[in-house]
């Protein structure tokens, strides 16, 4: 009968043998992480000192042989470290989504779980923390699980944990949030306030360029995305076709600690589409086209060095004086809602989705289409059936 099999990072058992000066030397078999066995031995001066020599060195053997290796005492902090740089040797995720995974994991997890090794980081702990991280976001929980579950996963190819303890956890309730989308009167007075922005004489500083209306403009005829929109080349464009067409390529992104630059492709591959516009968004791409030089690669929307806008500088220029005029509560993401909801009511879900560039059209009803609580007014014919026929008898009779 044949004899056990030693498991991988175990040994066997230790013999001893003392040489004619004293010295005792140690023994055993260790099976290495590649599946042979090999002998390892150490020595002392007595039996309990050359055995104690010989366990310091299966124990450092059986530590990880290549940096970044991880086990169940690996501290939760080393392994944040692994995961991204994980990250950056894939390379298949945007700078921006990249930048924002650090930020999550330094200012959201690391400070709950840094301080904790691979093998403490339980169910328990992990849904206590969601459900903490909840109370106060459940936008901020939700990305925090994002980043724990994707590191831990990370653990879990490794063989560090047996499995993963986000996958155990609570599932997080999204709270009920309505969607809205802008209405004609709205968009109108949203434009009025945009074009009378500064344009009062005698104010300080150079008068607004126009940029900001145009690109509210682009928004509500292409559904882009704000940084889909900054993106836009003049070889995007084709004002010469009725209805003129633009291509969505591409985004600004703003990693940290580096300046802006266009990313050569959207949010996800869906995003990237051509679509027809509308005439009052043709016409505001006309007036850019005018304004910028003739080369193909030039963006539509520059600052005055030809350098391309950020998104959150827009954010900010618009809601600052959206509020100076009353309005409150619009993102450029309200203008992509606007357009999802009035191609949902006019051609159905499928278009509102494929416009948008959305894969699904379960995220375009989840997200972007105001619901309708109307029903359709073709019940009130139908259920003429069920009243008193005007040649029926009198029961009660």
């Amino acid at each position: 009968m044949s004899s056990t099999r030693t498991p991988i990072g175990t040994f066997g058992t230790i013999s001893f043998r003392t040489g004619a000066n004293g010295i005792v030397r140690a023994r055993t078999r260790y099976r290495d992480e590649d599946g042979a066995l090999r002998q390892v031995q150490a020595s002392g001066r007595s039996r309990k000192a050359a055995e104690q020599r010989l366990k310091v060195l299966l124990t450092e053997r059986s530590r990880p042989a290549v940096a970044g290796e991880l086990t169940p005492d690996t501290p939760f902090a080393d392994l944040a470290e692994l995961w991204l740089d994980d990250l950056d040797l894939e390379g298949r995720i945007a700078v921006k989504t990249r930048d924002l995974y650090e930020w999550n994991m330094r200012k959201l997890v690391l400070p709950a779980f840094g301080q904790l090794r691979l093998k403490e980081v339980t169910v328990s702990r992990v849904d206590r923390f969601l459900k903490t991280c909840a109370k106060t976001s459940y936008s901020r929980a939700k990305q925090a699980k994002n980043v724990l579950s994707l590191a831990l996963g990370l653990a879990v190819r490794y063989d560090a944990i047996p499995r993963n303890p986000v996958s155990g956890a609570a599932r997080l309730r999204k709270p009920v949030s309505e969607i809205l989308a802008l209405t004609v009167p709205q968009i109108q007075a949203i434009r009025s306030a945009v074009s009378r922005w500064r344009t009062a004489e005698g104010l300080p500083g150079p008068r607004p360029d126009g940029q900001l209306g145009i690109i509210i403009e682009v928004m509500l005829g292409t559904s882009a995305r704000i940084g889909e929109v900054l993106a836009i080349r003049r070889c995007d464009v084709d004002v010469t076709v009725v209805p003129a067409t633009v291509k969505i390529t591409g985004t600004i992104v703003c990693p940290k600690g580096r300046p802006a630059f266009r990313q050569d492709h959207p949010k996800t591959a869906k995003s990237r589409r051509t679509v027809a516009v509308p005439s009052y968004t043709a016409a505001g791409i006309r007036q850019r086209l005018a304004a910028v030089p003739a080369d193909g690669d030039t963006l539509l929307f520059c600052s005055r060095n030809g350098t391309p806008l950020i998104p959150n500088n827009i954010r900010r220029r618009l809601r600052t004086i959206l509020e100076a005029a009353g309005i409150h509560g619009v993102t450029p993401h309200a203008f992509r809602r606007t357009v999802a909801t009035v191609l949902d009511r006019a051609s159905g879900l499928e278009l509102a989705a494929e416009m948008l560039g959305h894969t699904s059209t379960d995220i375009t009803r989840a997200h972007y289409v105001e619901p309708d609580d109307h029903v359709d007014p073709v019940t009130a014919d139908i259920l003429e059936s069920l009243g008193p026929s005007s040649g029926a008898e009198d029961d009660s009779r």
